[in-house]
Formats: C-alpha cells, sequence, structure tokens
C-alpha cells in the first residue's frame, strides 16, 4: 500500500484504507471516496491532486491525499 499522493496520474486504482479522524473519512466519504472503490488521478500539482471518482471529478489537497492509502 502506497499513499495516493505517490500514485502515478492516469492508473486506475483500488482504495484500501483511510486515515484520519472520523470527520476527515466522512468527508471523504461525501466526496465518493470509499475503501474499496476505484479513483484515477487525473493530474497532480504541488501534492494536490484532480481525481476522477466515478463520473465526477474533485480535487484534494495534499494532506487529504496522504491519508488515502491505495
Amino acid at each position: 500500500m502506497i499513499p495516493l499522493l505517490m500514485a502515478d496520474p492516469g492508473e486506475e486504482l483500488i482504495i484500501r484504507k483511510i486515515g484520519g479522524n472520523e470527520a476527515v473519512k466522512h468527508h471523504l466519504e461525501n466526496l465518493g471516496l470509499n475503501a474499496g472503490g476505484t479513483v484515477t488521478i487525473i493530474t497532480s500539482l504541488n501534492g494536490n491532486l484532480i481525481l476522477k471518482v466515478k463520473e465526477s471529478r474533485i480535487a484534494i489537497n495534499e494532506d487529504m491525499a496522504r491519508r488515502i492509502m491505495v
């Protein structure tokens, strides 16, 4: 497992674990990021990521990306 921040753009990844406190986990779940779900990194700029989750695009910062293990 590696943090989402370390993964390569363009590759479809499976989320293995989401760390952090309950508020962070709940926020990420509301965005569609759940353990067992898939995510694709569209682009990475200075640690901030734009992700494709299902049919949506979302942006997360570096701190959030470090909490998501793929």
